[in-house]
């Protein structure tokens, strides 16, 4: 494969070992500064220049952007995706990833532990906001601010309104969040490739400092992560779109609760901590997404008319709960159930004698008709969300 990794910076390490470690695998490796590029956007034809002359064909992109040039960085992305380049980390993904705000309310929406936060711009609405986090001493946290910088603790409410209203003078964002006292000075950075967790460490914090961030003199140790910390990290990476993620989470009193995931994790450190090859790990899973390559599912599926792709949740009282999926009759009414979700199990391509179970998630593909009889009523849904909603509340 030819393989392009977008980075301002060649002799950076997590640069140096993704080309070493492409080089090994006979792969042909160019490191290509993400600002040297222009783009020509015209009818059928999406193309690049790099350094004023065309750009050769690549099969794969690596996308090291700093935070500072995230703008014109996601506009190159975008540009190889729309040639049908396949890029390591997806342009939304990373634009996601990279607001700390929208990706938390991304994270919120699913069954993710992640300390509670607030956002707020109004000077009146800054101490109410500290009490919907269970008071001080909290966090507050820049949009923007990346290893550890951007990071404050405040102690006192007046504290934390002194330096909120400050950094807002500076038209700065910033997000107040729940202090987690049980992992203070500590967390984790799980490292996904795929569909898997192929290394983990513990940061912890050095003296008086809460930040373990190693660019913060952090120390790091190889972990091997609890089953419920390494299904967490590799659920909030799919869920944010990335291949490739660098997951924090603190150690929580109730579990792991997510801080951060990063679209462009470092290697460096993971790497000397775990002792393993994280960087053949990456090129590995790229040789086999250009290989395979992703498909839109539920855009391909859904062209036929009539047809749909559904999701399709078994409560207790659903005819097709406790039979064999082949005595369900689905088939003969020309539904096919392409997996089911059975808590953090997902069974792929399920077999006639599976049994299905209240709780089962069903993903379908059949005629829109079947499937309405199955799918519940928008008022039966939002009474649903309302007992979940109870239910949490409840737990919390």
């Amino acid at each position: 494969m030819k393989i392009a990794i977008l980075s301002r910076s060649p002799d950076a390490y997590s640069t140096r070992r993704l080309k070493e470690a492409g080089e090994q695998r006979g792969h042909t490796m160019r490191v290509l500064n993400t600002m040297k590029f222009s783009m020509l956007v015209e009818q059928g034809r999406p193309s690049l220049y790099y350094r004023n002359k065309r750009l050769s064909t690549y099969d794969a992109i690596v996308p090291r952007i700093g935070a500072s040039v995230t703008f014109y960085g996601l506009a190159v992305v975008r540009q190889f995706e729309q040639m049908g380049v396949f890029t390591l980390s997806p342009s939304h993904a990373i634009s996601v990833s990279r607001d700390k705000l929208r990706s938390i309310q991304v994270l919120s929406r699913h069954n993710i532990g992640i300390p509670q936060t607030v956002f707020v711009r109004d000077k009146a609405g800054v101490l109410p906001a500290i009490e919907h986090v269970g008071g001080c001493p909290v966090i507050i946290k820049l949009l923007e601010g990346t290893q550890g910088i951007g990071v404050i603790l405040a102690d006192h409410p007046k504290i934390a309104e002194a330096i909120i209203e400050t950094l807002q003078s500076t038209k700065q964002n910033v997000l107040i969040q729940k202090f987690v006292k049980e992992s203070k000075g500590r967390d984790i950075r799980a490292f996904v490739v795929g569909d898997r967790v192929v290394a983990a460490m513990r940061r912890k914090a050095v003296g008086e400092e809460f930040r373990s961030n190693v660019h913060r003199g952090g120390v790091t140790e190889a972990v091997t992560l609890d089953p419920v910390y390494e299904r967490t990290a590799i659920h909030a990476a799919q869920i944010m779109g990335l291949h490739v993620a660098g997951v924090d989470m603190l150690e929580g009193a109730n579990g792991p609760q997510v801080m951060e995931v990063n679209s462009s994790p470092g290697l460096e450190g993971i790497e000397g901590a775990t002792k393993v090859d994280i960087a053949g790990a990456i090129i590995d899973f790229m040789q086999e997404q250009v290989r395979f390559p992703e498909v839109d599912l539920r855009q391909r599926l859904t062209v036929a008319k009539g047809y749909s792709v559904a999701e399709v949740t078994l409560t207790s009282s659903s005819e097709l709960v406790g039979k064999a999926l082949r005595n369900t009759e689905l088939r003969e009414r020309d539904v096919q159930v392409l997996n089911i979700k059975r808590g953090s199990v997902v069974i792929p391509n399920p077999r006639g004698d599976q049994v299905l179970l209240a709780g089962d998630e069903l993903l379908c593909f059949g005629k829109r008709i079947t499937l309405k009889s199955y799918v519940p009523s928008i008022e039966a849904q939002r009474a649903a969300k309302k007992k979940r909603d109870k239910k949490k509340q409840k737990k919390s």
